[in-house]
């Protein structure tokens, strides 16, 4: 059913979160210790690396990961972004309330 799809989705996007929080926290920081940090097993910690570089979120460098330099500015599109995505999940539960 689409609804474990989406929230198989929802848990990706939380770990990928868990993960920037603590490159945020504790950057430059290896994937050995981000996955203590988080207690998220090593490979599910590289493949959230690779998301959140794809969206631009962290960076990698030698020493390890590093938070993006307008970090704070992406955060603040990313919560706009989802307070629009709340208003519009109320308006679809107030429908389906109504029926």
């Amino acid at each position: 059913m689409g609804l474990d799809r989406l929230a198989e989705q929802v848990e990706k996007e939380r770990r990928d979160l868990q993960i920037l929080e603590a490159v945020i926290e504790h950057g430059p920081i290896g994937i050995v210790h981000l996955a203590e940090e988080a207690e998220v097993p090593e490979h599910k910690v590289r493949y959230s690396l690779r998301m959140l570089e794809n969206d631009e979120l962290v960076q990698p460098t030698p020493e390890g990961a590093v938070p993006a330099d307008d970090i704070a500015a992406r955060i603040a599109t990313m919560n706009q972004g989802l307070e629009r995505l709340r208003d519009r999940t109320e308006t679809l539960k107030t429908i389906f309330d109504a029926e």
